[in-house]
Formats: structure tokens, C-alpha cells, sequence
């Protein structure tokens, strides 16, 4: 099978669960995370002959896709840094439209003040619950997609939940 036809194959099985980690990690518009999922496998052809099988496929384009996360999250940041010095020197761009994925997926309450509570969390603290709690990876995917130890993503975890039950006034998470 050629790399083309691996990367198709492993597009058709893991896009989706790639997309919806982009979207849980990143408060972004549908189509920015649908470009981030492209390049997820264009890095993923494109570095195919560096894959050692040692974790699974999926687990491989998780640590490329929190690798394509952190990088969106830095630009975002860049480009909120200079919006606000747009604003400052009166020369603010346009407004930009609200309509995020998460009216879609999050259409509760509920679910929308949980959202609130991750993303309020450290990186780290998002980055796990997302991939244990929601996206359902063993502690050996988590590990090697964010290049900890077992051990790590047990304790971490385990520290996320407390925040995020501390953030969301005590009600149980699990």
C-alpha cells in the first residue's frame, strides 16, 4: 500500500475524532478546524517514513494534532495580541461572527457551562480530560500522544477532574 493510500485509510477511520479534538481544544471556527484536520495528515504524509508502528496510528495523529493545536493556539493569541492594538490605535477590524461549532455540539446549558469550565482550565488539564474523558484513549494512547508517562496522565487526570469539579461548584465529573 503506497503512503497515500495509508494516509486515506487512516483519514477515513480517525478524521472525525481528530476533528472533534481540534474543536473541543480550540475555540474556532468549522472551517479552521476542518483546514487543522488537513494538516494534521498532510504532516502525517509528509512524515510517514518517521512512524515506528510503536504507538497506534490514532494515537500518532493525536500527538500531531496537539502539535497543530498549540501552534493554532500561539496564532490566536498573536492575532488577539494584535486586534488589541488595533483597537487601541482606533483602527478595529470588522466584528467577527460568533457562530462557533460549539452551538452546534453544546446546545445545553449544561454542556456549555462544562466547555466553559475546561477551557478555563491549564493546557495540560484540557489537553488530558479532552483525550481520557471525551475523546476515550487509554492512559498508553494519552501518554505517548502527549509524550508522558503512564503515570503522568494518571496523576494529571486525576488533578483535572478535581479542578474541573472545583470550577463547576462541586458537582461530580466522571
Amino acid at each position: 500500500m503506497s503512503n497515500k493510500q495509508v494516509i486515506s485509510q487512516w483519514f477515513y477511520l480517525y478524521s472525525d475524532d481528530i476533528y472533534q479534538f481540534l474543536l473541543y481544544r480550540l475555540n474556532s471556527k468549522h472551517h479552521d478546524v476542518e483546514d487543522l484536520v488537513q494538516e494534521v495528515f498532510i504532516r502525517a504524509l509528509n512524515s510517514l517514513d518517521r512512524y515506528k508502528g510503536e504507538a497506534s496510528p490514532k494515537t500518532w495523529l493525536y500527538s500531531i494534532a496537539r502539535n497543530i493545536a498549540i501552534d493554532a493556539h500561539r496564532k490566536i493569541k498573536r492575532d488577539k495580541w494584535k486586534w488589541s492594538l488595533q483597537f487601541e490605535s482606533g483602527t478595529v477590524p470588522e466584528s467577527t461572527e460568533k457562530n462557533t461549532p460549539e452551538h452546534l455540539y453544546f446546545v445545553t446549558e449544561e454542556q456549555r457551562e462544562l466547555l466553559n469550565a475546561i477551557r478555563s482550565l491549564k493546557e495540560p488539564y484540557q489537553e488530558v480530560l479532552i483525550m481520557r474523558s471525551i475523546k476515550e484513549l487509554s492512559v498508553q494512547e494519552t501518554a505517548a500522544a502527549m509524550g508522558w508517562t503512564e503515570n503522568k496522565v494518571r496523576s494529571t487526570l486525576h488533578r483535572a477532574k478535581s479542578a474541573l469539579q472545583n470550577k463547576l461548584g462541586g458537582n461530580v465529573v466522571e
